[in-house]
């Protein structure tokens, strides 16, 4: 199911691509290969003599020894890449059994590996794809045989419905998403920015838009289909899926009988959520659409761009000399002001700038659209813009208040601080519970006679700090906020001097 977590065999490391990226993989590569090919063409074992001559016949392995063909099949066996096999029946003497001459078989995971770089190769650096109106007709037809049969069919017909159906599915997707990349791709849009794509533009276009009506021709009738199954119907349809798959004798490990329903059930739930979409989210199928309606303006945009270019380049004398003539027929100034206005505009004209349009709709009309409304301001270099006149207010009982607040506060701390000091000391090791700003006082006075003393303070007062800096013993200094461990240090109040 979606979401389901991975065991641990999805973790491990796959040892059987390490032939694809190594110091030797132009050997390891072409051993592979010759292994392949000759299991696409039914010969299932392949002997390292068939090998060793098929590789001699490369100028590329002209210094290439039969002792290293028997190498690199171990590391490929080691790999998992090659299944060995001993072969026996030529063997005439104990000797020869004794040699161990293999046969070797391609693995079910290197067949894959190989015909994927097979495809790849194929594929080349830009996308395909193709959008084809026929996959859906295709989709509906195998949709509407897998819910609504028209005779009742076996579960081995119900299983070829099902495979057409997720074929032609994968088909879709796959050829639709290829073919928008390739439109969107660089090269492409340079293509399109030359001269030469005027000719190929209403092909692009009319391909297009048949894909779009092809789409939303066929989407009605897919909703229709899947709002009327059921969970029971779509059940019992992937429990004869299931019955069928179990029913094919296997060798080996095989699936058991929910896995099999999961993994049918997971694949309807995603077809249908490409076509339905989700409570959260819009379908695959209504944002193909959006983005070929998309193309088709992007690619309409740039043949228009380029038919104005080569309107700019083309010669327009004779449309002037046929202007000439229209208005040395008029008869009064004010047909040769209209016909002015008509052909140049009106003159003196002035642009203004308004924000984006608000309707996304290409076949909507400007009076649709409600009005952007723009200040205009006079273009003079003695207009200025008008002020509103505010009376200027008195603050000065407010500033004396606060004023009077912070020197009363300034004043309160002094008289704390002179209450510490005993005959012109402060020792700190003697020092009642002290609040959080008395303390930030104190420790500033400490910090800056650390680097110059004695310190002339924010109180008027010099003070000289003295403590033990060979043996300094500790104390703790007892706040509001928390004690503070620190040094037995002292303060000397030099009053007045300066």
């Amino acid at each position: 199911m979606i979401g389901e977590k991975m065991d641990e065999q999805d973790y491990r490391r796959i040892s059987e691509i390490s032939y694809l990226n190594t110091e030797n993989t132009w050997r390891y590569r072409s051993i592979l290969h010759f292994c392949f090919k000759r299991h696409e063409h039914m010969q299932t074992y392949v002997y390292p003599e068939d090998i060793f001559h098929e590789l001699k016949r490369d100028p590329n392995f002209r210094e290439y020894s039969f002792e290293q063909l028997e190498q690199d099949l171990a590391t490929l066996v080691g790999w998992k890449n090659l299944i060995p096999h001993q072969e026996t029946s030529r063997a005439k003497t104990i000797v020869d059994f004794k040699k161990k001459r293999y046969r070797y078989q391609c693995t079910p995971y290197t067949v894959e590996i190989e015909r994927m770089v097979e495809k790849l190769k194929s594929i080349g650096e830009e996308f395909s794809g193709s959008l084809e109106t026929t996959q859906f007709d295709r989709i509906l037809r195998a949709l509407r045989e897998f819910l609504i049969p028209d005779n009742p069919v076996t579960d081995e017909e119900l299983h070829q419905i099902w495979e057409d159906l997720q074929h032609y599915f994968h088909t879709l997707v796959e050829n639709s998403s290829d073919y928008l990349a390739h439109l969107k791709s660089t090269k492409v849009e340079e293509r399109m920015q030359t001269v030469a794509f005027i000719v190929y533009k209403d092909r692009f276009t009319q391909y297009l838009q048949n894909f779009v009506i092809g789409l939303q021709r066929s989407a009605q009738k897919m909703e229709n289909l899947f709002k009327g199954s059921n969970s029971e119907l779509e059940d019992s349809l992937f429990k004869r899926l299931t019955d069928y798959q179990l029913s094919i004798p296997r060798l080996g490990e095989e699936k058991s009988a929910q896995e099999y329903f999961d993994d049918f059930q997971e694949s309807f739930l995603v077809m249908r959520e490409w076509f339905m979409g989700t409570n959260y989210r819009e379908s695959e199928l209504s944002v193909l659409s959006k983005e070929t309606v998309d193309t088709i303006r992007r690619i309409t945009k740039f043949a228009q761009r380029l038919a104005e270019q080569r309107q700019v380049s083309r010669s327009r004398k004779a449309e002037y000399l046929h202007l000439a003539h229209w208005f040395s027929q008029v008869n009064t100034k004010n047909e040769a002001d209209c016909l002015s206005a008509i052909v140049f505009g009106p003159a003196g004209g002035r642009h203004f700038y308004a924000e984006s349009r608000e309707m996304e709709d290409m076949n909507s009309h400007i009076e649709e659209e409600p009005p952007t409304r723009l200040e205009l301001k006079p273009r003079v270099s003695t207009y200025r813009e008008r002020q509103r006149q505010v009376p200027i207010r008195d603050h000065g009982q407010a500033k004396s208040a606060v004023r009077q607040a912070y020197l009363d506060e300034q004043r309160k701390l002094v008289e704390t601080i002179n209450d510490l000091a005993s005959d012109g000391v402060i020792d700190f090791a003697d020092l009642p519970v002290l609040s959080r700003e008395v303390r930030q006082i104190l420790l500033g006075w400490v910090a800056r006679a650390l680097h110059r003393n004695p310190v002339r303070t924010e109180l008027g007062t010099l003070v000289e700090l003295a403590y033990d800096k060979e043996n300094p013993a500790s104390i703790v200094l007892h706040c509001d906020d928390g004690n503070f461990s620190m040094p037995a240090m002292k303060f000397y109040i030099r009053k007045g001097q300066q």
